[in-house]
């Protein structure tokens, strides 16, 4: 069983990766990343029962970056997190490099290419 935090934060992953009626809105090649999500969460609750500490680590990296969109999101346009929105996929291959860097991501994905993506996010609305 995964900590209450990690339970938590793979819960809030899953129902942004797969919200109701997501195979309307989301491009139709991101579906066949999602094995690859989902086995980078695998790796991560493997990973989780001999260093919980790294995990918390690894969450405290991604977790400001994906509020910040999150509550971009909910202000423009409610519950639903864009499909087609380059940075929202971003931030899932951040996961995979964080918690599975050996599944390879499907484009180069940091920290700070976040950061430069989300300035560039934010000159213009979500779509």
């Amino acid at each position: 069983k995964a900590s209450p935090p990690c339970a938590a934060d793979i819960r809030t992953q899953l129902e942004w990766l797969v919200p109701a009626g997501f195979l309307l809105f989301t491009p139709w090649e991101r579906p066949q990343d999602f094995p690859r999500y989902l086995h980078a969460i695998e790796q991560r609750l493997e990973k989780l029962k001999s260093d919980p500490r790294r995990d918390a680590q690894l969450v405290a990296e991604v977790a400001p970056l994906e509020s910040r969109y999150r509550e971009r999101v909910k202000r423009e346009r409610g519950l639903l997190p864009p499909g087609g929105d380059a940075f929202r996929w971003l931030l899932e291959e951040f996961r995979v490099s964080l918690f599975a860097q050996q599944l390879k991501t499907r484009v180069p994905v940091s920290a700070r290419r976040l950061a430069d993506a989300w300035i560039e996010r934010e000159k213009t609305p979500l779509d």
